[in-house]
């Protein structure tokens, strides 16, 4: 991860630490890269760059702060306005744009926002190209052979336009559309769309396919997304299913590129629940290619001796969806995910797709004629208990002697039982233990061992 980009792009406070002229300057530095990969291939068309947000009150400043930067350094800027990041990323891989920008943070709190750079393919941004942005927001900058101590703005008929693009909004939800199997006719559908991004997307899908939707949080104000909603409030929407009787409730972040559900007894449904099903499904129709479902390593070990009993192989990567679908592309894998609802269908999305998730959990249930808590059989959730640690240095505290010690014997007593991880956290001095074990008394005592161990020896802060 660099200085400004993380995992999931540039994210912070706005204008505390993510400001408005960050924002012009990465649309500068955007407009003026792809413009030149143009002319050095021998074009003369203007770079095409394509932008959404969410119903951040903020995410309109970021907008026209990153349209001015693109159009004055000669891009052409498409608008989409309130979309999910799951369609940005459909329109920039099928319209043939040079790249994408989502502004959004995604399930954080509304003073939060975000810039997401998507790639030509729909993907997260190239790492290189990262790089290069972050030079440029340093002042030393160094590309194509020169080191350009400012951009060379546009002028007269080079200076970019700005066009208004919801039409590609309104094809990507004629795609999803498009992707359903069945008719969902009688069947009674919660969404939580999280006052964020997928307010004016998922209703029109399910409707079209016939559901009887009922809908929450979709009355967005520029500060409530996120706030008692969405994937990370599920509790919300547990009670909304259990009040109304619904069959099936799904649950959205801010920017819909998650989702998790509830079951028609208001149980909740994680991504690792969902891997299970939609695993299962695959494997029963031949379509599981290479046998395998991609996890991060923060899945719960039972989903593992799910996956066992089946016969279905399984990968684990570093937390980050990214991580995932680059596991997945080298690997040809057709479904991985993380625990938070962050679910990679290959064949359909280059991302994760919170609305497309919950259509494919829907496929299951139509196709199998089974209930949603029913799917979930043969899957049993270990306990699990993660606590943080703050610490002086993350790798002198994991690398130490005793704790490492510590952590080997917690493992032997586990066995095949349960298991322990501890990782550094990518964003902030701490160190997380995680323990999953038959009862939540067990997992309780097995972290505490292990916390005990790095405040004896010092680490702690």
């Amino acid at each position: 991860m660099g200085k400004y980009f993380g995992t999931d792009g540039f994210r912070g406070e706005a204008n505390v630490n993510l400001t408005a002229d960050h924002a012009f300057r990465v649309g500068r530095f955007l407009g003026w890269y792809y413009t030149q990969l143009k002319r050095r291939s021998g074009s003369d068309s203007p770079a095409r760059i394509v932008i959404g947000k969410d119903t951040r009150r903020s995410s309109y400043m970021f907008e026209y702060s990153l349209v001015g930067g693109l159009v004055a350094s000669g891009a052409d800027a498409y608008l989409l306005h309130v979309t999910t990041t799951p369609s940005v990323a459909y329109v920039a891989r099928t319209d043939s744009f040079d790249c994408g920008i989502m502004i959004s943070a995604s399930h954080n709190p509304y003073y939060d926002n975000g810039i997401k750079l998507i790639n030509s393919f729909g993907e997260k941004m190239d790492e290189g190209v990262i790089s290069l942005i972050e030079a440029y927001l340093d002042g030393h900058l160094e590309a194509f052979g020169k080191f350009w101590e400012e951009l060379p703005l546009a002028k007269r008929d080079q200076i970019g336009r700005t066009v208004d693009y919801v039409s590609g909004r309104n094809r990507y939800i004629g795609y999803l559309i498009s992707l359903g199997m069945y008719s969902f006719k009688g069947v009674k559908v919660g969404l939580d769309c999280a006052n964020g991004a997928s307010w004016n997307v998922a209703k029109a899908v399910f409707d079209a396919l016939g559901a009887k939707t009922y809908v929450i949080n979709a009355d967005p104000d520029g500060y409530n997304i996120n706030t008692n909603a969405g994937s990370t409030h599920i509790e919300v929407l547990q009670r909304f299913v259990l009040d109304n009787g619904l069959d099936v409730g799904f649950a959205y972040d801010g920017d819909a590129d998650r989702c998790l559900c509830v079951d028609e007894k208001g149980n909740i449904i994680t991504g690792d629940h969902i891997l299970y099903i939609y695993g299962r499904y695959m494997k029963e129709r031949g379509k599981l290619l290479g046998n395998t479902v991609v996890t991060t390593v923060m899945s719960n070990f039972g989903l593992y001796k799910a996956f066992d009993e089946l016969g279905i192989d399984y990968a684990k990567t570093k937390v980050g969806d990214k991580y995932v679908y680059e596991y997945m592309m080298q690997n040809g894998c057709r479904l991985g995910g993380e625990q938070s609802g962050h679910i990679i269908f290959s064949k359909y999305a280059s991302t994760g797709d919170g609305i497309l998730t919950s259509l494919k959990m829907m496929e299951v249930m139509m196709a199998r004629k089974k209930t949603m808590s029913q799917l979930c059989e043969g899957l049993t959730i270990y306990p699990q208990v993660l606590k943080n640690i703050r610490v002086a240095d993350k790798k002198e505290a994991q690398n130490d002697p005793d704790v490492q010690t510590a952590v080997a014997e917690v493992a032997a007593k586990l066995g095949d039982t349960g298991r322990i991880l501890v990782r550094e956290s990518g964003t902030e001095p701490v160190v997380r233990v995680m323990v999953e074990a038959e009862s939540e008394a067990l997992c309780q005592k097995y972290v505490e061992d292990v916390l005990a161990v790095i405040r004896r020896k010092g680490h702690a802060v």
